[in-house]
């Protein structure tokens, strides 16, 4: 049992109301990766999502012996998911990337500005919300509600249409469930997602091509990309680049656009991560890669970054690169350390 199990059943324990505990956590433990899914697209943060997917299964258990089964378990779930997302959206919080917050900044003028952790869109490990599908049309459409360009779009969304977008479109749900569920009418969930429909038409960035399986192109695209990284070869890297590329560097502010801004930079204030090593990493429903820098002390490499990459039409045009750390490698499971002879 995980960590998170065994605190959803310590925790549930105490007020369980006599129900028979036998099998419930089983049940319960089902339905987390899609549900994380759901909080993830909801709340833009990772460990946020899981936190409300914890205070789900909490509230499910003790609850149990209330369900009386005039829905499903999962629509049952969604809801009190639903609920706790609502009310951690209440606070107000909005995630966002940095291209959406300022204008790109010409290299010349580059400067790195942190801002505090809960304003930034975090990635997520594809495995810890992608649930195994059979149908490849609804496995594609889970990869691209997660995308991160998709998820940012819905920060855009007032809190009850996120619910009614992500339920009708990416998990399609009729629209009497999702009244059912939101408690409201049919009618008000189609408004709804008309409205939350043409808010996404205006704000969704640029999306990349579907990358899960990599197709021939896009794996040698990525081989190309490590070798022209690892080797910090920036006339190969400006050619795998569309000339309109960003790169962006949460908890940083600043992000940059084109190959002579994002090379000019990898060459003076990013000139540190010459030799570094990348192991690659599924996030977001995009490829994505560990980045570890040399180690300052010459003994192997350290952890530096988690980097998402955006592809379409054959070139790279978006490279994310998520600098916390000692949050985002343990997510991923990532090692603390590569040897030197990596």
């Amino acid at each position: 049992m995980s960590d998170l199990t065994t605190t959803t059943a310590a925790g549930a324990a105490e007020g369980s109301g006599g129900a028979d505990a036998s099998g419930i956590d089983s049940r319960l433990e089902a339905h987390r990766i899609e549900l994380t899914g759901y909080c993830y697209r909801m709340l833009g943060s990772a460990f946020e999502a899981e936190d409300a997917v914890q205070d789900t299964l909490v509230r499910a258990w003790r609850n149990f012996d209330k369900f009386e089964g005039r829905s499903s378990l999962r629509s049952w779930l969604y809801r009190i998911a639903t609920n706790v997302c609502l009310d951690m959206l209440n606070a107000g919080n909005k995630r966002a990337r940095p291209v959406d917050l300022t204008g790109p900044t010409p290299l010349a003028r580059a400067a790195l500005s942190p801002r505090p952790e809960n304003v930034w869109l975090e990635p997520m490990p594809d495995g810890r919300i992608l649930p195994s599908v059979q149908d490849p049309a609804e496995a594609a459409v889970a990869r691209e509600s997660v995308r991160l360009a998709f998820v940012a779009a819905l920060q855009h969304l007032p809190p009850k249409q996120r619910a009614v977008l992500i339920l009708r479109e990416v998990l399609a749900w009729k629209a009497a469930e999702v009244a059912e569920l939101l408690e409201t009418s049919v009618a008000s969930v189609n408004s709804a997602l008309q409205r939350a429909r043409a808010t996404l038409t205006q704000t969704e960035g640029r999306a990349g091509d579907a990358a899960d399986p990599l197709d021939e192109e896009q794996q040698k695209l990525l081989e190309r990309y490590v070798k022209a990284f690892e080797g910090y070869d920036m006339t190969a890297l400006t050619a795998l680049l569309h000339e309109d590329a960003v790169m962006t560097m949460p908890p940083f502010d600043l992000w940059l656009r084109g190959t002579g801004d994002i090379t000019g930079f990898m060459t003076s204030i990013g000139a540190a991560c010459a030799g570094s090593k990348l192991v690659p990493v599924l996030a977001n429903g995009s490829p994505g890669f560990a980045h570890y820098k040399p180690a300052e002390d010459g003994d192997g490499f350290v952890p530096w970054a988690v980097q998402v990459i955006d592809i379409q039409d054959g070139a790279i045009t978006g490279m994310h690169c998520f600098l916390d750390v000692p949050r985002w490698f343990p997510l991923f499971g990532l090692a603390e350390r590569l040897p030197a002879d990596a």
